[in-house]
Order: structure tokens, then sequence, then C-alpha cells
């Protein structure tokens, strides 16, 4: 959560006087009122909103609320000759991408410097997740000799006086010397060079995400044009991020001017890039949703409070989705928007038709008691997740194949997991400093393909432990599970197993009740405790405990 602090006079000339009537509206729109007094109006700000934290697009964003402004509309005036940036590939392993554009025509005071140095900062620390993520720079543009280069280079080699600092030294000794340089130096740690812009005439204006040049990245009350940059890994949140400080400059009078990027790695593209995006929605799935049986006249007026417009295109329905708005990622997000701009208060609470019973869920009784018992024998629960990797996988499973892939995973992990045991050995083999012994336990979903099912997915829920330990064998696994079930008591037997590809041959076993396999048991093979990298006997077992829930 944000609190967003706004000059009480300022923000009054766009929406009015803050009385108690548009304190309501402010609530009601979703930023809560934390405080207003004579000088200030503080709101809070959810995460999901950082387009509304500077004055200038909050009051737009009330103004639209109240019907006072329509969707809000940019006009990006093409690129000039040298309004140019070029990324060279030495930022590469650096900070990889940047976004850019000039405003021009800004009369600057000191209170509309304030608000864009605090929009600034807060996106860094919201977005930017403090600097981490992406960096914004504003700097002069009677400065700058155009056009500018994005590169890298060693920090020895980058000088120049950094904000605020009384002499030129090197990137180095900033991050030794300056207060921002110090703050932020961890977040260049292990890097052998750094990524910096230059102009043309070899002025360099700032090394992100540090700081600016004292020289050619000072915006005072003189400056009326400036160039804006913002740099980082993850090309869609600068440019998102981009577009919320152009929304801001443009809401004071700024004339934005589109700047050409080039970069031969990943594409030239014109910055920035202000259109709306669109969403197709369906209105029967908002009003299923939300309880409501609102047309299409009313949704439209709804989303238009929202900031957000409306298209219809051969029957179809679309949102139009303002360039700055980040959170709008599924027609689920719109719902809300349409509820909010419907007033919550507006809804009327329903008692259901069908009268029920409240209970617990016998399986999370189950879970509960199984996991009161294995504390009590000072085992840990862990929690790992969901999707595994194929190489994990075969690590134990090596002639496993029949994997459920993602169909578009944005991380290594790109399999539902096959088993517990798997994590559980991931968890042991990045845990080797910590102190012996370690016992470990977790109950959790494992996935395997089933045709019986609509999604050709089968879900099992399982009991996973596992014990490691200098002198650790089957016994005192064995110890364990003679507690457990007897506590639960359930009746159980151990046949023999030299099928399961994780345990030692005639060293494991299977755990029947009522004749019926419900899982393994025994000690991990050397070759898989090779695959972990993991020096110490392992004991484990995993067992089924929906079958354990229809047997207690």
């Amino acid at each position: 959560m944000t609190i967003l602090s706004m000059n009480r006079k300022e923000l009054e000339k766009y929406i009015g006087p803050v009385d108690q009537k548009m304190q309501d509206s402010i609530t009601d729109m979703g930023t809560p009122i934390e405080f207003v007094n004579d000088d200030e109006v503080a709101v809070e700000v959810f995460p999901n909103r950082p387009d509304l934290l500077s004055v200038h697009n909050f009051a737009r964003a009330v103004r639209q609320y109240l019907g006072k402004a329509k969707i809000a509309t940019f006009k990006i005036n093409p690129p000039k000759k040298d309004y140019v940036v070029k990324i060279d590939k030495s930022v590469k392993g650096v900070r990889p991408h940047t976004v850019c554009a000039i405003v021009r025509g800004i009369n600057f005071n000191d209170e509309i410097i304030k608000d864009v140095i605090d929009i600034q900062e807060k996106l860094h620390n919201s977005i930017g997740r403090k600097r981490k993520k992406l960096a914004i720079g504003i700097y002069p543009l009677d400065k700058i000799t155009l056009p500018i280069t994005y590169k890298a280079d060693k920090p020895e080699n980058i000088k120049f006086q950094p904000l605020e600092f009384p002499k030129i030294i090197n990137a180095r000794q900033i991050l030794r010397q300056h207060p921002t340089g110090r703050e932020y130096a961890d977040l260049l740690k292990g890097y052998d060079e750094f990524a910096f812009f230059v102009d043309a005439a070899g002025e360099i204006l700032s090394v992100p995400p540090i700081i600016n040049s004292n020289r050619t990245g000072r915006i005072t009350e003189k400056t009326k044009d400036v160039f804006i940059e913002c740099s980082g890994s993850n090309l869609y949140y600068l440019k998102k991020t981009l577009n919320i400080m152009i929304a801001a400059f443009s809401s004071i009078g700024g004339k934005i001017f589109a700047m050409k990027v080039i970069d031969k790695q990943a594409g030239n593209f014109i910055s920035p890039d202000m259109s709306f995006g669109k969403m197709e929605f369906r209105i029967n799935d908002i009003n299923k949703t939300l309880g409501l049986k609102l047309i299409e006249k009313d949704i439209v007026r709804f989303l238009s409070r929202m900031g957000i417009g409306f298209e219809k295109h051969k029957g179809k329905s679309f949102a139009l989705i303002p360039a700055y708005r980040i959170d709008i990622l599924h027609w689920i997000d719109l719902t809300e928007e349409v509820a909010i701009a419907y007033g919550y208060d507006n809804f009327e609470p329903i008692i259901p038709k069908l009268s029920t019973i409240a209970g617990e869920d016998p399986k999370a009784i189950m879970k509960r008691r199984i996991g009161n018992i294995l504390s009590g024998l000072n085992l840990l629960e862990v929690s790992s997740f969901h999707l595994s990797t194929k190489k994990n996988t075969k690590k134990i499973h090596f002639n496993f194949n029949d994997f459920i892939e993602l169909e578009d995973s944005k991380t290594e992990k790109d399999i539902l997991r096959h088993d517990l045991l798997s994590n559980q050995l991931q968890i042991l083999s990045e845990n080797s400093d910590s102190s012996y012994p370690q016992k470990i336990f977790e109950m959790g979903v494992v996935f395997d393909k089933d045709d019986k099912e609509d999604t050709g997915v089968g879900e099992t829920e399982r009991l996973s432990i596992s014990m490691i330990d200098e002198k650790v064998n089957f016994t005192e696994l064995k110890q364990v599970l003679d507690y457990l079930f007897k506590m639960l008591d359930i009746k159980y037997e151990i046949g023999n197993n030299d099928e399961h590809p994780a345990y030692i041959k005639g060293r494991a076993g299977v755990i029947k009740v009522d004749g019926k396999t419900i899982g393994y048991m025994g000690e991990i093979a050397p070759r898989v405790l090779k695959n972990w990298k993991i020096k110490m006997p392992i004991v484990a077992l995993e067992i089924d405990i929906d079958f354990l829930l229809k047997e207690s």
C-alpha cells in the first residue's frame, strides 16, 4: 500500500472542493482517504494502480469517475531527425532495455517539480522494486546533444560529476562515496561493467539505476523541455512505466514527441506507444459474476467512469484499455472495474434459497491430524511448488516421459509435479549446509494423466516424509510410520518392493492397507543421491492420503 500525499489547493484546481461528498467519491473509487487537512489530501493507492501515483493522474481518474472527463487520449508527435536512442550490445548482460520520450513546453514550478520527483520515486519503489527492476531518468533537453547512446563499460572508465556532489569521480567511486551510490550499490554488485547514457557530445547523462549527472540530469524551474528514459530488464513494464510518466506530463501541458529506439539485437521500435489495448469480454459474464442485469449502455457508462473505453466489432464487445493501466489482464478485472463504478454499497444482499450446515472438510481434518502427529515427532512441515522440471523428475524416474507440460511457462518450471519426493530431495539438497538430522514432511497434490477426467489430468493428495542423517535407516522410518498409523487407528503391512527407482533394492517396501498398495518407503539409492549431490543417507516414504481418508 502506497500513501499519495497531494497539495490540497493543487488537487482542488482540477477536481473541485474536497468536501465530504468528494471524499466519499474518492473512497468509493477504490482509493480510501487517509487524512485531509488544510494543506494536504492523502489517499491509499493499491499496488495494482501505480498510474494514480501523481496528483495529475489521480485528478484525471477522479474526474472520470465523477463523469466530468472523457476517456484520455494522447497525441504523440513523430520523432524528429535526431530524436534517437541507440542501444549498444554491451548493455545486454547488464540492463538490456530502455524506452524513451521527449516532452516539450512544460512550465515547471516548484510544485510540479516536486510532483514529478514524487511519482518517479514512487514508481521506483513499486513497479521498479526499489530500482532493481527498472529505473527512470529525467533530463533537461537543453543540456543534451542528440542522438543518445545507451551502452556499458568498466566503471573506472565512466567519469562524471553526479548530482549533489562537488567533483568528477568514476562510477566505482560513486558506489562508495555518494550517499545514493551507497544506498543502491547492491544492485550493481557482481557486474564488471555498468550501463550508462551518453549524448552525441560525449556528456554522460546517468548511470542507471544509481544517479544522474549534475550537469545533464538536474531539472529546474527554467527547464522547458525534458528527455525521459526508463531502463531495466523487462520491456513490457518499462513501456508501461514510461506511459504513466507520459500521462502525467501530458496533464500539465507537455507536448509529447516520440523517439526512435535502435536495438539491433531486440529490434527497432518507436517509443512511447500510447495506443489503447483491446480486450474482448462478454456482458453476460460480467452480469453472472456480479449478479446483476446490466445492459450494454450500462457497461459502457461504468467502464467510462473508470477511464476505460468500449468498442463493438462484428457483434463482439471490446474494452479499450488505456496505455498507462497495468492492472487489466483478464475480463474478470473489467468486472471489478464495473463493480467499483456501480458502487459496492448498491449491491443488495440475498439470502441463498439452499439451506446448508457448515462443516470442516473431512480431508482437511485428516491432514491437520497427520500434521499434528508428525510435528509431535519433531518433523518439520514444508510446502513446495506444484510445478517442477523434467530434469528434476528424471533424477529419480529416469525412464519417465509421460509429463504434463505447461503450454507457456514463464520460468524453468514447465511441468506439473509427478510426486512429492522429488521436491523433498531438492529441499534437502539446497539445505546441505544446515545441521543434521533433518526430518521433513509435506502433504500436497500430485498430478498424472487420466483420460477419465474432463481435463485429462488426475489429482491425488499425498503425504511424503524424508529424513536425512549419518546413521538414518529403514527401521527409523518404519517407527515413524508405525506411530502415525497407530494414532490414526489404521492397520497396515509392508510388502517387498524392488520396482521403485528411488530406493535401494532389498531396503525398500510397498505400504499396503487391506491388501491395497497406498505407497512406497525405503532407503534412497546412491544413484539418486548423487544426482542431487547429497552426501548423507536418506530414508523416505510417499503414501496416498485420499485412500487414508476413506479408511479413517
